[in-house]
């Protein structure tokens, strides 16, 4: 009997090896989804369609700016910053998500020992050190494994879907460093322009505490009415107080750039610089295949390959499931006996197992699989298109700015000597102080002007760099 049982194994184990390695996969073959896209964008020709392709080399992208400030601070994100660690540690733990799957398409190997020693009355004492002259020992050992075979492909759909997972957690990261150092740049210029704002309000103080001198002298000479003093020395307190806001504005662009580097504010100091970043020059030959490098594309596309291998998951529930086990030990009186081929005993089994009746869940879990994939794809949709809108807008706001900087230019220079000859005409007594205000005013808004415009160019740069993914090298 044992002779026909061994041959029977030894036919039926390498036809149950072969049907688990062949197995068939079930479920839908993924295919990325469509996304309808122009082929050239409008704010720019020279462009085509993109896929996503984000492992491509983005490069140290803000030295373009050429900042060694910002250089420094950048390298400080990424090994600082709380919200880069914490994508860092997810990542981390899909990774291993990954590993635990893979280990489920091996077997499981089990080792297992017992002591028993029972004494005449029928008591017994599980590892008791107890002597007995009329109980009875009795020890076993074996090594066992389980094998579940994967002739559905349930456990490598289960496998390749941790592994999209992790590949959008691995985006995740770069989105989560892409996005603290945009926004470090961001913070980081904005600090920039508050210093130019305010050595422009300090200029522009003196030159109102000049005009309040000679307002108050010819006041008291007669020359002119106490509302001229008045005027001038309201204008010095607007200045002054515009002035006290943009330094608090600037100590919050300070704290902001604290937190990004892992620094509390209290330890965090910028000095103050004359030093304004460089606008990068935008290639106008650059192809739109750029934008495939953005990660928060490519962590959307690799969410639908996920959801789609759920589905194939859910569909094997719909088959039966098979588990090989085998087992060798011994059982004997003695430990000495324990090892002797005579007490030895062994095992191999196939178990199979079929819902035959739950009521319709397993095509509801089928179903849900379906419409989640579904869901996911409408939102990788609907993230490529923002993302060829970001490009669309921040190109278009490139082009506005540089035109806007030229004549934010002229009108600067002709305030500037407009201010001159108004104030060279009140000193000689032939206009009033209200025109002499109007024209500082005016001055004063057309240099804030200019310099805000030259902030905003250094901030649409950066928002671009950011909407390509990371650069244009």
């Amino acid at each position: 009997m044992i002779i026909c049982q061994q041959k029977f194994m030894r036919r039926l184990l390498p036809g149950l090896i072969a049907l688990a390695l062949a197995g068939c996969a079930i479920g839908p073959v993924y295919e990325r989804p469509q996304v309808a896209t122009a082929a050239a964008y409008k704010e720019l020709a020279g462009w085509t369609s993109a896929m996503p392709a984000d492992a491509s080399d983005r490069g140290d992208w803000w030295a373009l700016f050429n900042d060694p400030v910002l250089d420094d601070l950048m390298l400080q994100v990424g090994s600082a910053n709380n919200n880069v660690a914490a994508a860092t540690a997810a990542y981390a733990q899909a990774r291993s998500l990954v590993r635990e799957q893979r280990a489920g398409l091996f077997p499981v190997v089990s080792l297992n020992g017992s002591a028993r020693r029972t004494d005449s009355n029928g008591n017994s004492n599980s590892g008791s050190n107890n002597v007995s002259t009329s109980g009875s020992n009795n020890f076993q050992a074996s090594i066992g494994a389980t094998w579940e075979p994967d002739v559905w492909g349930r456990l490598s759909r289960a496998v390749d879907g941790a592994d999209a997972s992790a590949a959008a957690s691995a985006a995740d990261l770069a989105s989560a460093l892409l996005s603290a150092r945009g926004e470090l740049a961001i913070n980081y210029f904005s600090v920039r322009q508050t210093d130019q704002q305010r050595r422009l309000l300090a200029q522009t103080i003196d030159a109102y505490q000049r005009t309040e001198t000679v307002t108050q002298n010819r006041y008291q000479a007669g020359i002119a009415p106490k509302t001229d003093l008045l005027q001038a020395q309201t204008q010095l307190a607007n200045a002054q107080a515009d002035a006290a806001g943009l330094a608090r504005t600037r100590t919050q662009f300070e704290h902001a750039i604290a937190v990004l580097v892992g620094r509390t504010p209290s330890d965090f100091t910028l000095a103050s610089t004359d030093v304004v970043g460089m606008v990068p020059a935008f290639p106008v030959g650059v192809p739109s295949t750029l934008l495939q490098r953005r990660p928060d594309i490519a962590a959307a596309e690799r969410r639908v390959a996920a959801a789609n291998q759920q589905i194939g998951i859910a569909q094997a529930a719909l088959y039966p499931s098979l588990n090989l086990s085998a087992s060798y030990g011994s059982n004997a009186r003695t430990v000495a006996d324990l090892f002797s081929v005579s007490n030895s005993v062994w095992s191999l089994g196939l178990s199979a197992a079929q819902v035959l009746f739950n009521a319709g869940a397993t095509r509801a879990r089928i179903s849900s699989a379906d419409a989640a994939q579904d869901q996911a794809a409408a939102r990788y949709r609907q993230v490529v298109l923002s993302a060829f809108q970001n490009v669309e807008d921040q190109l278009a706001a490139t082009e506005v700015l540089g035109q806007q900087q030229l004549l934010r230019e002229r009108a600067s220079r002709a305030a500037d000597e407009a201010e001159t000859q108004v104030l060279n005409r009140y000193r000689a007594g032939q206009v009033g102080f209200t025109e002499v205000a109007a024209a500082q005013v005016t001055a004063l808004n057309a240099r804030r002007a200019l310099a805000q415009n030259a902030g905003d160019r250094l901030n649409t740069a950066v928002a671009l760099i950011q909407a390509l993914g990371g650069g244009w090298q």
